[in-house]
């Protein structure tokens, strides 16, 4: 049985899996490498790190699930560009839960100081 697909539309948008993918310090400086907007291999983003290249294969796997992360093959090898998509509807989350707080706050700051 094939799943709903609204569902799945609706699924795609939630930003549990940005966040599993933006919970490791080693994806966070991948992000970090390609948010200048280029085109990177993994020898590239390998550069300066102490892990190994299957290590980063992995990693960058990881961010591309969660939507964060595009490749396209070059030759015989893989280029990695970031997607600012996933991460900005993440940081709107965020606003969004942040802004629910801060009403919350405000109402049971109204309710103690009457």
């Amino acid at each position: 049985m094939l799943p709903n697909t609204s569902r799945v539309r609706a699924r795609s948008k939630e930003p549990a899996p940005v966040f599993a993918a933006l919970g490791c310090v080693t994806r966070l400086e991948l992000i970090s490498r390609l948010s200048d907007g280029g085109d990177y291999s993994i020898t590239e983003l390998t550069d300066g790190l102490d892990l190994t290249r299957q290590a980063i294969t992995k990693h960058l796997q990881v961010l591309q699930r969660a939507g964060i992360v595009n490749s396209r093959r070059v030759g015989r090898e893989s280029r990695f560009t970031i997607r600012p998509g996933p991460i900005t509807q993440a940081k709107d989350y965020l606003t969004r839960v942040s802004d629910q707080w801060d009403k919350s706050i405000a109402r049971l700051r109204a309710t103690v100081e009457q």
